[in-house]
Order: structure tokens, then sequence, then C-alpha cells
């Protein structure tokens, strides 16, 4: 009986850890740990079994974060979240690269109160208790975390249209490894983050500007080969166009931010410890 009222929550349990740890695999260990709690709780006296549970993956998320954000400091290189490949994109919704970059740039607390408020729609008396914290003050946290991801948000969103015809256009560069396409592709002021973790070949730093990236990826080129077009596959990741390369070197992920009709990021994903989840 406790799996079958836990079960309808587990999805929205897991966006809610990604969205806090930018881990699928993490999220997926804490949210078994809430089921844990869940089968040992006294539910006669749970009377909203989902704010429960949010309040008990928070927690649970809270106490890895800390040790994260030690983990982050000496990372190396970009550090990017783990891709979340959704390829109907039903799971799209809040969880742009962008987005969980900024909010790994938050404190921990700040981050929870924003995603519980503005994603969750939990309120603040509620947010005070995971939190352990005054209303005020997380009324406080989240609206100091909101400004800063206002800032990051793109002014101009593509259309559906736009990104579709760009993904298709990227696509057929990268098998053809045709560079004059690529560059009539990119915003001048394109940036691409890689994340090699120390363990794959990937720029340590992001590489802002079209003529840049440009030489980078040639440099790259020259250095292993291009991937056939059965090797890459087509999909979503974290709301953007996506895909995802299985070549004898690896899996590896690519997903493309599209503004005002070119691409202005890419995000490359070169570390095996983030693409398990997908090998």
């Amino acid at each position: 009986m406790s799996a079958e009222q836990f079960e309808p929550h587990r999805r929205y349990l897991v966006g809610l850890a990604y969205r806090m740890l930018g881990s699928v695999a993490e999220a997926e260990d804490v949210v078994q740990d809430a089921y844990v709690r869940w089968t040992s709780a006294d539910r006669g006296d749970v009377a909203e079994p989902r704010a429960f549970l949010a309040r008990t993956v928070s927690r649970l998320c809270l106490d890895r974060m800390k040790s994260a954000r030690a983990r982050r400091e000496s990372y190396v290189g970009t550090w990017l979240p783990e891709p979340y490949v959704d390829a109907d994109q039903t799971f799209a919704a809040d969880l742009s690269v962008a987005l969980l970059m900024t909010l790994e740039r938050l404190s921990p607390l700040e981050r929870a109160a924003f995603l519980l408020h503005d994603v969750f729609d939990m309120d603040y008396r509620d947010i005070g208790e995971v939190l352990e914290r005054s209303e005020d003050a997380c009324r406080q946290l989240a609206t100091r975390a909101r400004g800063h991801v206002r800032d990051e948000r793109p002014r101009f969103a593509a259309t559906q249209d736009a990104s579709a015809r760009l993904a298709d256009a990227f696509h057929a560069a990268l098998v053809a490894g045709d560079v004059a396409q690529l560059a009539q592709l990119l915003a001048e002021d394109a940036v691409m983050y890689s994340d090699g973790g120390g363990k794959k070949l990937a720029a340590l730093n992001p590489i802002y500007g079209r003529d840049k990236i440009l030489r980078f990826v040639v440099g790259i080129a020259s250095k292993r080969a291009l991937p056939t077009a059965a090797e890459v596959e087509r999909t979503t990741i974290n709301g953007l166009p996506g895909f995802v390369l299985r070549t004898s070197e690896g899996v590896e992920t690519l997903a493309i931010d599209v503004t005002d009709d070119r691409i202005v990021a890419i995000y490359a994903i070169r570390n095996p410890d983030k693409l398990k989840h997908l090998a």
C-alpha cells in the first residue's frame, strides 16, 4: 500500500531533487531514500502526501548540497549539470542548462527557497519548516535568488520552428564536419561550455565568441573521427534541442540554446561519470 501511495509522486520528486542537485543519479538516490522514510512514517498523520514527501526530499537534498558544493569547488574545468534526456519534453519546464548553472551559483538555501516557491508552488510557511527559517527569511532568500535567475534568462526566446530548423542544420554540420555551415548557425557572441571533468578532452573554461569556438572545433576534429549519422541520436536535453553521441570513445551529449534565430550556446558533456545513465 505504501508503494501505491508513493509512486504517483515519484516523477514530481525526481524533478525537485534534480533541480536542486543537478544530478540524475543523486536525484534518484534521494527519492529512494525518501521512499524508505515514507514506508516507516506514520502516514495516518500525513494530510497531504505530496507536501510531506517534498519536504522530506528537500531536506535530504540540502544535506547533499553541502558536500556537493565542496566537491565542485575542486572540480576540473567547467561544471555542467548531468544531462536530463527527455525526448517527449514532458519534463522540460525550468530544466534549461543555463538555469541550472545559475542555480548552482546560489547558496543552497537560496536555491531551495526559489525552487520550492517559484517552481513547486510551496508556500513560505512550509518552506520555513524545510529550511528551519522564518517565513520572512525564506521570502528574502527567494527574492535574492529570483533576481539572479531573472538576470540570466534570455531576452528573446526562439520559436519552436526556429529551434527545429537550427537543430536540423547543426545535426547536418556535425555529421559532415562542415565548419562553414556551423559558422553560419552561431551567433557572433556565442559561448561553448565543455565538461570533461578532467577525464575526457574538453576546454577547461567557457569559450566565448564564434571564431574561438570554430577554432576549438577544428582542433577537436583533427584529433578524433567525426561521428556518423548512426552514432548521433536526436533528442531533447534539459528542454533544449540535443544530441546523444555514442561512438567508440563512449557516450557524450550536446545541447544547443537558440535565441533570435541563432545558436547562442553549446553545452557539451563528456565526463563519463555524468553519462552513466545514458550508456
